[in-house]
Parts: C-alpha cells; sequence; structure tokens
C-alpha cells in the first residue's frame, strides 16, 4: 500500500508540470538552445577546417606556387617571414590558401597556429635539391607526421614536387622512394632521443608508419599523395603546371 501511495503522490507532484504551459515553453526553450548550440559547434569546426596549408623548407618554391595560384600571374618572392593568406576558389567550392614560413626558427610557431584549420596540407619539395636537403627535407615532415593534431584530424596530405620545369630535377616516384628511405632512418633517430630523454613522451608521440617494416607511406592513416608542379621563376609569358595541385585542392 505504501508503494502505491507514493506512486499516486509522485503522480500529483509531477503532471502540474507536464501541463503548465510556462514549463512546457521553458523546456521546449532549452532544448531548442541545446539544438542550436549542436548545429553551430559542427558549423563551426566545418567552417575552421577550411585551410589548405603550403608547407615545406625554405625556397622550395611555396610563395610563388602561392602568387601563381591566389593572383595567376608572376611576381618576385622572398623568403617568407610570416604567412600568406588568401581566398582561393576551386572548382567545387572555396577554400582558404595559407603559406606557412619554412625558415626554421618561425616554421613551427606558424604550424602550431594554423594545423587546427588545415582541410588539406601541402608539403613542397624543391625537386632539384632534394638528394643535397633530404636530411632537412624528411625531419620537418616527420615533425608535421607525427603531430598529434594531423594524426587526430587525418587531413589529406600532398607531397608536391616543385621546379620540374628545371633540367635536374627529380620526378615524384623518385622523391617519393627518397623520403621513404629518409623517414626510416629518421624515425629511428628520434625515437630514439626521445627515449633516452623521457621514455614516456615517446610512447605519446606515437611510432611513424609500422613496427618491424620499413616505413611507406601507405602505413599512415592520412591520405598520402605524390604530384609535381612548377611555378616557374620567369614572366607570365612562360608555362606553368599547377594542374595536379588545382585538382588535388577541388577534391577535397
Amino acid at each position: 500500500m505504501d508503494t502505491q501511495s507514493d506512486v499516486v503522490k509522485e503522480k500529483i507532484h509531477t503532471e502540474p508540470y507536464l501541463n503548465d504551459p510556462v514549463y512546457i515553453t521553458l523546456l521546449s526553450l532549452l532544448v531548442l538552445i541545446l539544438t542550436l548550440l549542436f548545429w553551430w559547434f559542427i558549423g563551426r569546426r566545418h567552417v575552421q577546417r577550411r585551410s589548405v596549408l603550403l608547407m615545406g623548407l625554405s625556397d622550395s618554391g611555396k610563395t610563388l606556387l602561392f602568387v601563381r595560384m591566389v593572383f595567376g600571374q608572376y611576381r618576385q618572392s622572398f623568403t617568407s617571414m610570416k604567412e600568406n593568406v588568401s581566398d582561393y576558389l576551386s572548382i567545387n567550392s572555396k577554400v582558404r590558401i595559407v603559406d606557412l614560413p619554412g625558415e626554421e626558427r618561425l616554421r613551427m610557431k606558424y604550424f602550431d597556429s594554423y594545423k587546427d584549420m588545415a582541410r588539406g596540407i601541402v608539403y613542397v619539395v624543391d625537386s632539384v635539391t632534394i638528394q643535397k636537403d633530404i636530411r632537412d627535407v624528411a625531419e620537418w615532415l616527420y615533425t608535421i607526421l607525427v603531430d598529434k593534431t594531423v594524426q587526430s584530424a587525418c587531413p589529406p596530405i600532398l607531397i608536391l614536387c616543385n621546379k620540374q620545369d628545371q633540367p635536374l630535377a627529380k620526378g615524384s616516384q623518385v622523391v617519393k622512394n627518397l623520403l621513404e628511405k629518409e623517414l626510416n632512418l629518421v624515425r629511428v633517430t628520434k625515437s630514439s632521443q626521445l627515449e633516452s630523454v623521457d621514455p614516456s613522451q615517446a610512447d605519446q608521440t606515437g611510432y611513424l608508419g609500422k613496427q618491424g617494416k620499413d616505413f611507406e607511406f601507405s602505413q599512415l592513416r592520412n591520405r598520402v599523395d605524390f604530384a609535381e608542379a612548377s611555378a616557374n621563376t620567369g614572366d607570365d609569358d612562360q608555362p606553368t603546371d599547377l594542374q595536379a595541385l588545382e585538382e588535388w585542392i577541388a577534391a577535397l
């Protein structure tokens, strides 16, 4: 009897609220606010990730690529000391192109500022000097690939083999082979350095590729593509070859 009495009392206390127009209105407003907040959060994340980051070492040709894409003409470019940012209308949508400095003292600072916004990352490689600069090229690429934000968000990555108009330029397959071999060495060196300083930090950073196997880009969660390009360094009458880059951006 006591149990039945308690149920009756609870109904008596609850039913007035369910029939109260003020209560129903407040409840409806709460649901509406939560729904709006949910869609705002989803939309904000989508808007944030509308940037394509141009990255790479200094003198790889990033800024000239940026100028050619955004302005469609040749302009004298210099080593960037800060980011260059502009909207770019691709075939399917408008994205924001961000040319990040490749100078060693600056690049990490700017990468940290923009990595959360990356819909895609274009890593520009000088195809002429790749063999001479392979260690530096691979180490900066390694830093990008093991970054927690990059590994979590998994933005597509394009390794763009630039300066293909020059006679000594290496093709994209050669560049890919060189990078895979060098990254295989870099990851061993970096892992050993972290373990010697702080073993727990090595576990947090993660291992690039698969343990016990030579490194290949196909082992990564990120989609990694290779393409060739040439922005040229002459006047506007000289041909450029940015088709592969433009098509890759359009497909994001």
